[in-house]
């Protein structure tokens, strides 16, 4: 029997902290730099945040299935803020560009992924198993942005390695939250998270790099770019392999890499630089698709160590997404719109989420 997929909207915004985080900005900023080729641009001294916001709220049907909400608050710093010996130690990470400027970034997130019915008390061993997740991570980012020297002489760069400390499990605190938030919009209340997946601590580590520029072009004003990606994660959460490719069309193209997302999905990037130049309003559509090579998915496979729920996952899935960047002088408002094939064999079509 054919089930209509769940429909999702994404909203992402990114804002420099002006007020809030001056007077971290003024503690961390440092006057040694690190040593090595460096860029001629001036470096970006704000700090910024980005929300991202994944939830059913908008769909025609107000249905809970799968992927079901995901809510994530990240912070990132100047670009090499960081005091000189700490800048140098993070340059001869492997993989990273020597030339490229360090940011850090912290953020704190929880998922949330359910059955089709979540009014359904008894365990459901054919859908996918009730999961939460609660997390934060912490990572270091190079990038050599509009950088024309060096061995990546044609583009600019972004390299990112990333650990995740969390917990899966009633420890999330996905049941509370999503009950919270179902009795306050009057929605039907979950009955099934006794069957959710047991207690476990989770890390993981994340590489990633990003190209953007690889291709760009003009034609009468309106700009094009692609950024393509690879990226691998490995831990007992997720364990998987990724490839894939972003293509913008817009306006006055800021230097970022695409809208962020919650992990596992195609990359973007929590900070932007705003053409300040120009007139304080510009903007992009995009596109973008990525297929991944999943090892592990907690959130399917089940507890490492303990029985638990769990579904035959599908070891291949590919995302495509599609949207729209308004860049409003120093935020950015984003929506995303993903169609994700499969991710468990019992699954009886693809889903939809924005």
């Amino acid at each position: 029997m054919y089930q209509a997929s769940a429909l999702r909207h994404f909203i992402t915004i990114s804002a420099p902290l002006f007020v809030l985080l001056m007077g971290m900005q003024g503690a961390l900023a440092q006057t040694d730099t690190a040593d090595g080729p460096q860029s001629t641009r001036a470096p970006d001294d704000k700090w910024g945040v980005s929300l991202s916001v994944e939830n059913d709220l908008f769909t025609p049907t107000n249905s809970d299935q799968h992927y079901t909400n995901g809510v994530r608050l990240a912070f990132i710093s100047p670009e090499d803020s960081a005091p000189a010996s700490f800048l140098n130690v993070a340059k001869q990470i492997p993989f990273f560009a020597s030339e490229g400027r360090i940011r850090t970034s912290y953020s704190l997130g929880q998922t949330m992924y359910t059955p089709d019915d979540i009014t359904v008390a008894e365990n459901q061993p054919n859908d996918r198993p009730w999961a939460g997740m609660l997390y934060g991570t912490a990572g270091l980012l190079s990038d050599t942005g509009q950088q024309k020297t060096g061995s990546d002489s044609n583009y600019s760069r972004i390299d990112t390695l990333e650990l995740t400390l969390g917990v899966v499990g009633p420890a999330s605190l996905a049941d509370e939250t999503q009950s919270f938030v179902h009795k306050l919009i009057d929605s039907p209340h979950p009955e099934g998270w006794d069957n959710q997946i047991k207690n476990e601590p989770i890390i993981g580590v994340t590489y990633e790099r990003k190209y953007r520029g690889w291709f760009e072009a003009d034609l009468l004003g309106v700009e094009f770019d692609a950024t393509p990606h690879g990226a691998v994660t490995l831990g007992n959460a997720f364990t998987n392999a990724e490839l894939g490719t972003m293509f913008r069309m817009g306006f006055d193209l800021p230097a970022d890499y695409g809208p962020p997302r919650i992990r596992p999905s195609l990359p973007g990037s929590d900070f932007f630089v705003p053409d300040t130049d120009g007139f304080p309003l510009s903007g992009y559509v995009f596109a973008g698709f990525a297929g991944r090579y999943v090892a592990r998915d907690i959130t399917l496979d089940g507890n490492t160590f303990a029985d638990s729920a769990s579904v035959d996952k599908e070891p291949w899935v590919g995302d495509l997404q599609v949207g729209l960047a308004v860049i409003i002088g120093q935020a950015r408002l984003t929506y995303t719109h993903v169609y994700r094939t499969p991710e468990f064999t019992a699954q009886s079509g693809a889903d939809q989420f924005g």
